[in-house]
């Protein structure tokens, strides 16, 4: 009998083999693209981010090609309850949220397992570059990509075993010079698109426009140091986040960088370097891929962001929080993102930066 799945389209050049893929290995493949926001009135030019009125287009033609049917599904709903509204609680209280993750907890993993279940097919694949591998008790557990420039891993730290047995990643293990050639040879009208880099809903570049628009108002207040020192003025913490540099417009003898943002105070922290380093972090609403965590206490290597190479570090469980203690001092650790997990190159689970120590 033939294996049904949904292929999450995105009208990239990833998802697009992850289907194309799939559609050869002989499984009935059902294209899906997530109708999440209204860009009716956006009139600049969207090239750079995901989930616009042309990647519907484009996802349809990849899927024409193919020889798959296709759907629209309207989560619009969904996503500002999930996504966009957390982002604009987040950011508005001094904390700089990674949208992303939440994107891919409640909608394309959760959502889409759920129309799954509604059209009767065994789960869902993506074009993440990350991998799922089975062990011998056959759980299912998650590894970055060993192409590590595009390892997503690091946005998928929430899916649990029991989610990750529904869920295919056709391309996880691939380069994306492997990618790219297939879709050079199966002719898909996408293989020169660039990649989505931007967040889908700001659409002018602009964090402060965005929440300006939705009754988020700035207001101007101080700079200060760690001491409390008045050190200028700021236009609006809606305009900072830890780690900035650029921008402060405050003279100063070495380099100044936002180190904390104080959003019942409307005061922008300022420090050194040295200040913007921290010894560990709290972390909230923590959640493994196993279920549990490995120990009580454990070695790891911990990302505090996307980009971010990893730092050596000794975790402590404390219930659904964790207390990370870096070998090094890391810079910009930022209330808000995600800490993630690792042991080498497997993804144990991760949570919510609550805030740094120093």
């Amino acid at each position: 009998m033939t294996k049904r799945i949904l292929a999450a389209m995105s009208g990239g050049i990833d998802s697009s083999v992850a289907a194309l893929i799939l559609r050869k290995e002989g499984y009935e493949v059902i294209g899906v693209s997530m109708d999440l926001y209204d860009f009716s009135e956006v009139t600049k030019k969207r090239e750079g981010t995901c989930c616009s009125l042309d990647d519907l287009y484009d996802a349809r033609r990849v899927c024409d090609l193919i020889g798959i049917p296709y759907y629209v599904l309207n989560l619009k709903e969904e996503f500002r309850r999930e996504v966009i509204d957390r982002f604009v609680r987040e950011y508005s209280s001094g904390r700089t949220p990674n949208p992303c993750v939440l994107c891919n907890e409640h909608l394309k993993f959760r959502a889409l397992l759920r129309k799954a279940d509604e059209l009767g097919a065994e789960g869902v694949a993506t074009g993440h570059y990350a991998l799922i591998r089975k062990d011998e008790t056959g759980r299912r557990r998650l590894f970055a990509s060993p192409d590590a420039s595009k390892d997503q891993s690091y946005f998928l730290f929430s899916l649990d075993s029991e989610r990750l047995k529904r869920i295919r990643f056709p391309v996880g293990g691939m380069m994306k010079s492997e990618v790219r050639r297939i879709a050079a040879e199966a002719g898909l009208p996408v293989v020169e698109k660039r990649e989505s880099q931007d967040i889908c809903f700001v659409t002018d570049h602009s964090y402060a426009s965005f929440l300006n628009k939705r009754g988020i108002e700035d207001r101007e207040g101080h700079f200060v140091d760690r001491d409390g020192n008045v050190l200028g003025v700021h236009k609006g913490i809606l305009h900072y986040t830890v780690g900035q540099r650029k921008g402060l417009g405050i003279a100063a003898r070495e380099p100044l960088y936002v180190v904390a943002i104080d959003a019942e105070k409307n005061e922008v922290i300022l420090g050194t370097e040295g200040e913007n380093r921290s010894d560990g972090a709290t972390v909230s609403n923590v959640t493994f891929v196993a279920g549990t965590p490995p120990a009580s206490e454990f070695r790891a290597t911990v990302k505090v962001r996307y980009r971010h190479p990893g730092a050596a570090a000794t975790v402590l469980c404390e219930g659904e929080r964790l207390s990370v203690r870096f070998d090094v001092p890391q810079k910009s650790v930022t209330p808000g993102q995600a800490l993630v997990v690792y042991d080498g190159d497997e993804v144990l689970g991760g949570g919510w930066i609550e805030c740094a120590s120093v």
